[in-house]
């Protein structure tokens, strides 16, 4: 994968960095494909509940088997096809039996690979899958559960990798790419390796346009708004000093959101700025 720039016939293309990839130039699955009608960022009743969306090409929902349950049967890469609805690219496999799925294509998998699922251990191969206590320290993983059997709930993007550092009785202490540290049941699922199309991150997309047409709005600023749209609205230049706010008057830059934090902060060892979280 290689980071291309054509010569500039028009403006657009002056700034434009494409993420050269070798795609199969086919149809999708039929029967791994779903509608997938964009919302415009409304509610059911209309309303605007999401900003800056809207517009977009019209895309096909692809079914991505991110439980890997179908085990010990081997499964060979078809082909590996772009996926307008994630960064990463996917693979689709065809197993012994005849069925055929879909999974995030990690570094390294090529057209004609085998892959298998297991509860048991399996080769250090990516894409392969099985169970963390299975897997050895320090190897990179991706598509990783946060409860055993819900399906893969983190590192999914293109890229991405965790690493495992160590396994203490039932729980696995990973190390997250944000830098984060924090302990996951040794019974979650992993896939061997990290996630593909990594280059997806140094792409430009170069003009206003191609943002248009992934469905992403213009946004704008707080303060170029009156003050009756937003409270740093102002006929005045001079609002640097407010503390930056939503439209609804929720702090916009350092407020804490998360939730179930009192269930969740006993799973976190390190947080991501550094600081080690009180275990209570």
């Amino acid at each position: 994968m290689t980071l291309i720039q054509k010569r500039p016939l028009t403006p657009g293309q002056r700034y434009h960095l494409q993420n050269k990839v070798e795609v199969a130039q086919k149809r999708p699955e039929r029967l791994l494909t779903s509608s997938n009608k964009s919302s415009g960022g409304r509610n059911n009743n209309g309303r605007i509940t999401m900003r800056r969306r809207g517009n977009g090409h019209k895309r096909l929902y692809r079914d991505i088997d991110f439980k890997r349950e179908k085990l010990n049967i081997p499964a060979k890469v078809q082909a590996l096809e772009y996926d307008p609805n994630r960064t990463s690219l996917i693979a689709l496999l065809s197993y012994a039996d005849g069925e055929k799925r879909y999974i995030l294509a990690p570094v390294g998998l090529k057209v004609g690979d085998t892959v298998i699922s297991s509860d048991a251990k399996v080769d250090y191969a990516p894409g392969n899958s099985t169970l963390l206590k299975h897997v050895a320290p320090s190897t990179r993983v991706h598509c990783v559960e946060l409860l055993p059997g819900k399906g893969a709930a983190i590192a999914r993007s293109a890229g991405i990798g965790i690493e495992l550092m160590a396994i203490e009785g039932d729980y696995a202490t990973l190390k997250m790419p944000s830098g984060e540290i924090r302990k996951v049941h040794a019974n979650c699922r992993v896939t061997i390796g990290d996630v593909g199309n990594a280059d997806h991150q140094n792409e430009s997309l170069g003009k206003a346009g191609r943002n248009r047409w992934l469905g992403k709005r213009p946004r704008v600023r707080g303060s170029a708004m009156n003050a009756h749209d937003h409270p740093q609205g102002s006929s005045y230049r001079n609002n640097g000093s407010r503390v930056l706010l939503s439209p609804w008057g929720k702090l916009a830059k350092g407020g804490k959101t998360r939730k179930r934090s009192k269930i969740t902060n006993r799973f976190i060892l390190i947080r991501r700025n550094g600081l080690k979280v009180k275990q209570s």
